[in-house]
């Protein structure tokens, strides 16, 4: 499949245009990852957005990164598929990245979109840079209400 299908498939391209998401298209590049191979550390600074067209994705988060005196191997928070975009807080600042991620099955293959080059595109078309940061913001509210859940779950099993 050609990079524009699986941007027109990812939810933060919604309803952009073919001619939107061509730009788009022509800033992306491409790449495979090994098994357990880490796209991302926690704690680095993050410019790119990535999308899955093969494979899985691991979010992990380190013990010891918080704080915790601790040997204990990263935990997995989410397991991303085909179609699913992650590092999206990139785009929106560019702080440290809250979690790792790694490569959870042999070739699994990521389209990486630059903060600096998606920018330009925002701010050269507007409408485009709208359509985006909706969808953007619509699905970072979503993964922080999925989180919430979460929180909730952990702190119910604590009582």
């Amino acid at each position: 499949m050609s990079t524009i299908t699986y941007l027109r498939q990812t939810e933060i391209f919604f309803d952009l245009t073919a001619s939107q998401l061509e730009l788009i298209a022509t800033i992306c590049t491409e790449r495979t990852f090994a098994i357990g191979e880490t796209v991302f550390e926690e704690n680095t600074t993050g410019d790119e957005l990535y999308i899955i067209t093969n494979g899985e994705i691991e979010i992990v988060v380190t013990p010891a990164v918080i704080g915790k005196e601790s040997a204990e191997e990263p935990r997995v928070l989410a397991r991303l598929r085909r179609g699913q975009s992650f590092g999206e807080v990139a785009l929106v600042d560019e702080g440290v990245r809250s979690a790792g991620a790694r490569a959870a099955e042999k070739g699994t293959t990521l389209i990486i979109i630059p903060r600096d080059k998606i920018m330009m595109l925002c701010e050269t078309y507007p409408q485009l840079g709208y359509k985006l940061m909706r969808n953007l913001a619509a699905d970072l509210a979503m993964k922080i209400r999925n989180t919430d859940l979460q929180i909730r779950d952990f702190m119910a099993q604590k009582r």
